[in-house]
């Protein structure tokens, strides 16, 4: 069964440009190293919640958008040995303090998928 990499992330509204850049950048990566897809979703009808939310989860400012994003593995063996290997890609050696968005707010984390209809 295939396998997901889940990231919810907040990005400054005036960085989408630059967030798409890095994403496409990051997508030809991760695709050389095993994943099927990578899909990017800009934030458009994503409401405030009142015990909890995605701008809640990630601290979203009123200057930033939320980011649902999601690469698709076709199995957790080759996601591991693929995100190893994308990790060591001289391609990902990204200057930190330069991402579009707070690193540090991100939410992310690996799912085995259920169901596919």
């Amino acid at each position: 069964m295939a396998y997901v990499d889940g990231f919810v992330v907040p990005v400054p509204k005036t960085n989408k440009e630059a967030y798409l850049k890095m994403a496409r950048e990051a997508a030809a990566i991760f695709r050389d190293h095993g994943a099927l897809q990578l899909v990017e979703c800009w934030g458009d009808d994503v409401p405030e919640g009142k015990l909890t939310s995605f701008p809640m989860a990630v601290q979203c400012k009123a200057d930033e958008v939320v980011v649902f994003s999601w690469i698709l593995w076709p199995s957790k063996a080759v996601r591991d040995t693929g995100l190893k290997q994308a990790m060591e890609d001289p391609r990902m050696n990204m200057d930190m303090s330069k991402m579009p968005f707070d690193g540090k707010r991100m939410i992310f984390g690996g799912f085995e998928q259920l169901v596919d209809a």
